[in-house]
This record gives C-alpha cells, structure tokens and sequence, in this order.
C-alpha cells in the first residue's frame, strides 16, 4: 500500500502528503526566508526523510513553485474565478482575508523581498505573477471607472499604483500589525481613486 497505492489513487493520499509538505514549508519560509528553509527541516515538520520528501518534491525549486502557487488561490493575481475583471469591492474582501492569514502574507512577503536578487529561484515567476496582476488590475479598475479615473488616468496608470498599495500595505502590517490596520487603509485608498474626480468638478 505505501508510494504505487499513492500514485494509483490519485486525489487521496498521495496529494494529502504534498499538501501536508507546502504546507510546512509555507511555515518554514516564513520563519528563515527560502535560503535559510532546508529541506531537511521541512520534511523533520511532516515526518519525513529529505529522502521521502524528494519523492514529492524533487528539487527545492519545485517546492517553492508549489509554495507561491498555494498562496496564489487566495491572491487577487490568481486566475479570475468568474472570467470577469475583479470588482474593487471583491479586492477589499480579499484584504480582509488576508489579515486573517499573517503566515500566508508573511511567507510570500519574504520570497518577493528575497526574490529581487538576480538568482534568486522565483525572481521570474514573480516578473510574470506582477505582469498578470496589473493587467488584472487595470481590467478590475476599467469595470468601476471605465476607460478614465475621476482623476483623469487611465485604468493601466493606475494599476501599478493598486498593486504597490496592496503589497506596501502588507509589509507595513507585517512590521506593526497594532498600528496598520490594512483592511480600513486600503478602502480609504480606494475611496481616493473615486473622490479625487468629485473634488476637482466642486
């Protein structure tokens, strides 16, 4: 029954056991950042061997990928569920959501700070992720505004500046969650995007 039981049932054991990895290692690179997560110390967290780990995963690059994509399902970039742009008021949900997980937000945090360097494993996974992400944004911005801003911008200008918020913001809370309460900034940031055009037509 051990791994052809596995790979012979397909959603049950085999995937509960990767699962169970990213997971750990979620945790893992939260607390040492990827240089410092050693698959050792991952598998030590599931009961495993680096031996059986490597089973699930074969190189440390592949857990990583697994890692980001875990977190992507609760990310605004991830794939548009419902084939639309996401309405901003979707966006401040996911926010909120977000404050809940701290070891999600911290985890992608620290590889997006480490991914930077020019070796770094994920640096064009996230080059691709941030490409996709403002094109989401400035579809989710076009859906409320349409082609201009109150403030005159087109929607591409300022899809940057949305991302920029939203990842500012959650390194801030990271540091003093006590003092930044992330989901209340981001709507005040959003209420900006709409009052701006009010203003200047008064």
């Amino acid at each position: 029954m051990d791994r052809l039981t596995e790979r012979g049932s397909g959603t049950s054991r085999g995937e509960e056991r990767r699962a169970e990895i990213v997971r750990a290692a979620l945790e893992v690179i939260a607390e040492r950042g990827y240089r410092g997560a050693a698959l050792a110390t991952v598998a030590e967290r599931v009961g495993l061997t680096q031996q059986g780990l490597l089973h699930y995963f074969p190189t440390k690059e592949s857990l990583l990928i697994a890692v980001l994509e875990e977190r992507d399902q609760w990310d605004t970039g991830a794939a548009r569920r419902d084939g639309g742009a996401w309405p901003l008021e979707l966006l401040t949900s996911l926010v909120e959501y977000n404050a809940m997980r701290p070891g999600i937000v911290q985890t992608f945090s620290a590889l997006l700070g480490e991914s930077v360097t020019e070796d770094h494993p994920a640096r064009s996974y996230f080059t691709r992720r941030y490409d996709r992400v403002r094109a989401d944004m400035a579809d989710t911005l076009r859906g409320e505004f349409g082609d201009r801003l109150p403030g005159g911008q087109t929607p591409e200008e300022v899809a940057p500046l949305l991302v920029a918020v939203m990842d500012g913001l959650q390194f801030q809370w990271l540091h003093d969650p006590e003092a930044v309460d992330m989901p209340a900034l981001f709507r005040t940031f959003v209420s900006l995007l709409a009052a701006r055009g009010a203003e200047g037509a008064s």
